[in-house]
């Protein structure tokens, strides 16, 4: 998931463009591929990681290695994702997953492939979904395959860290919270109840790949497809990059809606750089 900093800025290819060109985007070249990313989600109460710039808002997240071979970067992870996953549980889809399930429903969406690993576009309604980095209410077990609902993990994190839920903490993106470090020194992780192994969220972390079978169903469903539509996203890492740059081979027309610049603005056909429910809800 990993990706390099935003280019510096270079004159637009495209004239400004606002709702209208939009909505006459998605009449012209449906049924559409819709990639969204962690803009979607921040009014749903769940912080983003990048600003307009694509510049990191706080620390670069944990990294694939390091959770498996750090103990201490394990311990850090699950004591923060303890107190984060509350917040994630507790938030609901706001009107731009609600608009895009009725998109979807209406024809003009035909696949929805999303960077985000807090299920909300299910939520909403959205039947046609790709969780491009997987899902973060599910842990899955390294060593055997056990799969565990998060609310289960949340179990045997309590049990082991009876004096752990209380007190303040600042969310952060993908439940993630923000705690002081002595907080995380004493705190337990359980190993797999079947096998003893390492317990892992089922999300794509930085530095591992995305499962190529995912990948091969969002390229196929991108490719009959008339158009690809990107939400919320600066698309900084390749992951999501990636599709902007089959559909410009594809010579699929692009239309991206994110706040600030993105890493494939040169590719676009319409970009508007405003707030992703406003702009919708004028749709």
């Amino acid at each position: 998931m990993s990706g390099p900093p935003l280019a510096p800025a270079s004159p637009s290819p495209w004239p400004a463009a606002g709702p209208e060109s939009l909505a006459d985007f998605v009449d012209r070249h449906q049924p559409l591929f819709c990639l969204t990313g962690a803009g979607v989600s921040t009014d749903s109460g769940i912080p983003d990681y990048r600003d307009s710039e694509g510049r990191w808002k706080g620390a670069e997240p944990i990294r694939f290695q390091s959770f498996l071979r750090d103990g201490s970067a394990r311990r850090r992870y699950w004591a923060r994702s303890f107190r984060g996953w509350p917040l994630v549980a507790a938030a609901r889809p706001n009107p731009i997953h609600l608009g895009l399930a009725d998109l979807e429903s209406r024809g003009h969406i035909h696949q929805l492939v999303t960077q985000n690993v807090d299920g909300l576009h299910q939520g909403g309604g959205s039947r046609r979904v790709i969780d491009l980095h997987g899902r973060i209410d599910r842990v899955d077990c390294l060593g055997c395959g056990l799969g565990l609902p998060r609310g289960r993990m949340q179990e045997l994190l309590a049990l082991l860290n009876p004096g752990h839920a209380g007190g303040e903490a600042r969310a952060a993106p993908d439940g993630d919270a923000h705690l002081d470090p002595e907080t995380i020194d004493a705190f337990v992780v359980p190993p797999c109840p079947a096998c003893g192994g390492l317990l892992k969220p089922a999300v794509v972390f930085f530095g591992e790949n995305v499962p190529r079978p995912r990948v091969e169903l969002a390229m196929t469903r991108l490719a009959e497809s008339r158009g690809l539509l990107v939400l919320g996203s600066s698309l900084t890492v390749y992951s999501g990059y990636r599709f902007c740059l089959r559909a410009a081979e594809l010579r699929l027309p692009i239309a991206i809606l994110n706040r600030g610049r993105t890493r494939a603005d040169a590719l676009a056909t319409v970009k508007l750089d405003a707030d992703c429910a406003a702009t919708l809800a004028t749709l």
